[in-house]
């Protein structure tokens, strides 16, 4: 599906490219596709629940929910104050093949390990604290 001159335009100023660096952009067939389907990220919301902790230095707790966006962005309003960085490095891998399932028409929460944690391993192993997150997808993917 050949994509309308106004949304490549879009892109262009969404990220800033020179007409230089967007002719280089369009010239990759892979970004045409990607953007085709962006409607079906701009619908869905990635929620990674924490479904245990321990020790937790952040003070994590089963409940508490990351929000990110279909295009992987964190949705900082809705999330607990703090966060912590080592667990969402652990994320990235899942927020990431959430994105490409939906790329592919595939519907992401048929993913079969959507569980992640931060890498610390844990009292029990010499670390500290350790939890464990759960990947859920919601909207219309």
């Amino acid at each position: 599906m050949a994509l309308d001159e106004r949304v490549w335009k879009i892109m262009q100023r969404h990220l800033r490219y020179t007409d230089e660096e967007m002719l280089k952009f369009k010239a990759n067939p892979r970004n045409e596709d990607v953007l085709s389907k962006s409607a079906a990220l701009m619908n869905t919301t990635i929620i990674l629940e924490v479904v245990e902790s321990h020790g937790c230095n952040s003070h994590h707790k089963v409940g508490d929910k990351f929000y990110f966006d279909g295009a992987g962005n964190l949705l900082t309003e809705k999330c607990p104050k703090k966060i912590c960085a080592f667990a969402l490095n652990s994320a990235t891998a899942l927020i990431f093949t959430v994105s490409e399932m939906i790329y592919a028409g595939v519907d992401p929460n048929t993913i079969r390990f959507k569980r992640t944690g931060c890498f610390d391993v844990g009292i029990q192993c010499d670390g500290w604290g350790r939890i464990v997150l759960e990947m859920r997808v919601e909207g219309n993917p």
